[in-house]
């Protein structure tokens, strides 16, 4: 057996490992928190800012066990200082080697029918389906003090002033 030969075949185990990598290694969650207005809230919220180091792609749903139905949400300006919540079918985009944000008052993940309030200190569990990377499983820490770190400008957040397209959506 020659030098090459002999060379040839660890390399190509090297080169099957490398390429044999998840996707996934490229997305990670930063400064994820979950919250929920009060203890007995029906629905809860979190959010998160997604990190891709890789190809471009596109989250497209979330599953959790921790509510009957979970979906991506985003906030739309429907005027007058009115905001609407609605499901977002497609998802979010995710640019290569950028960064999507899910932020209160903008993109995040809806949890609908709890059956009781996040308390602090409790995790929620829930996985991330991407087109490309997979799923990811993120354990996120609920923070129901955490501040509203968004800028609000002239927009009206309250319960008062948001369609959420069904009930009891008051956490944010």
């Amino acid at each position: 057996m020659s030098f090459v030969t002999s060379l040839r075949a660890p390399l190509v185990a090297s080169l099957i490992a490398t390429l044999a990598v998840p996707a996934f290694a490229d997305i990670e969650i930063h400064d994820a928190y979950a919250r929920s207005a009060t203890k007995v809230a029906k629905t809860g919220a979190a959010f998160f800012h997604i990190m891709n180091t890789g190809e471009a792609d596109r989250l497209v749903g979330v599953s959790s066990d921790a509510a009957p139905r979970v979906e991506l949400h985003t906030h739309k300006d429907m005027g007058d200082g009115v905001m609407k919540m609605m499901h977002v079918e497609e998802g979010f985009s995710i640019p290569a080697d950028g960064m999507h944000a899910l932020e209160r008052g903008g993109d995040h993940v809806m949890f609908m029918g709890l059956p009781k309030g996040f308390e602090d200190g409790e995790t929620v569990s829930i996985t991330l389906h991407f087109e490309k990377a997979g799923d990811v499983a993120v354990d996120i820490p609920v923070d129901n003090e955490r501040a509203d770190d968004m800028a609000h400008g002239d927009k009206k957040h309250g319960h008062g002033e948001m369609d959420h397209g069904d009930k009891d959506h008051s956490n944010h």
